[in-house]
């Protein structure tokens, strides 16, 4: 494989539009919700993406994975997809949408531990002191919630949001360690593999979805093909031509874009405590991959 080149413009729009899509997704998912279930609206999202991506995935003859991947793709399918994608459709009932996507800026922390003990990749000493910065921003975005357990659902709306930031963490460990599987089938299947437990979930659970009103229905649409399937595009041409240094950058953007849509469009009230945590968790993230951006800016010196 060619080493990634020095960013390009069309490489720095696509970092821009990635992190407008993915911070913008906490909001639409929000708004699906006025008319959907937390399972179908997860469901549909994981359906719909899996559709565009399979006809991508033919359209361009993408290889079918190795019988030997397959398992660990079942996996990844599972902790990429089908559980986080639960958890925050249910978690966004009982929390703003701001606060999703203050949670998934802590993704970076979640996986700087795990990969020490599941991978080759150490956790030093300043990366240890970004984890622990970033996690004092998690404790101050929770608050006094998780004490308060029983006594309402945003509590337990909070830590589903965490949660699903821990199902990411532990996906992007075992793609780390999938056999070499092309990105844009990898992605086809493991939306697959969603779908396959969502699609019954959601039948069992909500039963068969119908058409309540545009607003709400234009939502999902948009989820299944934007943030779902075009986003796993642009995310193979970036980290393909760039690198997934570069790609690391949208981890900055996603929760400054959630709350300002949040505040923008669905008027949510957002707490000082929010931008407290937003700026802890920022800092973690920075102190922990402090070597990314200097790579990425001193490469264009």
């Amino acid at each position: 494989m060619t080493a990634p080149t020095a960013p390009t413009l069309s490489n720095w729009l696509s970092i821009f539009a990635l992190g407008l899509i993915w911070g913008g997704t906490f909001m639409v998912v929000s708004i699906a919700l006025e008319g959907y279930g937390p399972l179908t609206v997860a469901c549909a999202r994981t359906t719909l993406g899996a559709l565009a991506l399979l006809i991508l995935m033919i359209a361009l003859r993408r290889p079918l994975p190795n019988r030997a991947a397959l398992p660990i793709i079942a996996i990844i399918g599972v902790l990429n997809t089908a559980l986080p994608f639960s958890l925050l459709s249910w978690g966004q009932q009982f929390v703003p949408s701001a606060f999703a996507g203050i949670s998934m800026a802590a993704l970076p922390l979640f996986v700087l531990p795990l990969a020490h003990f599941f991978t080759d990749e150490a956790l030093s000493l300043r990366r240890g002191l970004g984890v622990l910065v970033g996690f004092s921003g998690a404790l101050v975005l929770i608050g006094p919630g998780v004490l308060r357990l029983g006594t309402g659902m945003e509590p337990l709306g909070q830590l589903a949001c965490l949660g699903a930031t821990i199902c990411y963490a532990g996906a992007s460990i075992m793609t780390r360690r999938c056999p070499p599987v092309d990105p844009i089938t990898l992605a086809a299947m493991t939306l697959m593999v969603g779908s396959v437990i969502l699609i019954p979930s959601m039948l069992a659970v909500e039963g068969v979805p119908g058409w309540t009103d545009t607003r709400a229905g234009l939502a999902i649409l948009f989820l299944g093909f934007v943030p779902t399937a075009l986003a796993a595009l642009l995310r193979v041409m970036v980290i393909r031509s760039a690198g997934s240094v570069f790609m690391t950058l949208v981890n900055y953007q996603v929760p400054l874009w959630s709350v300002f849509f949040g505040w923008a469009i669905l008027d949510e009230a957002l707490p000082l405590t929010f931008f407290a945590a937003l700026a802890l968790i920022l800092c973690g993230v920075a102190v922990s991959q402090w070597r990314n951006p200097i790579r990425i800016f001193g490469s264009r010196a």
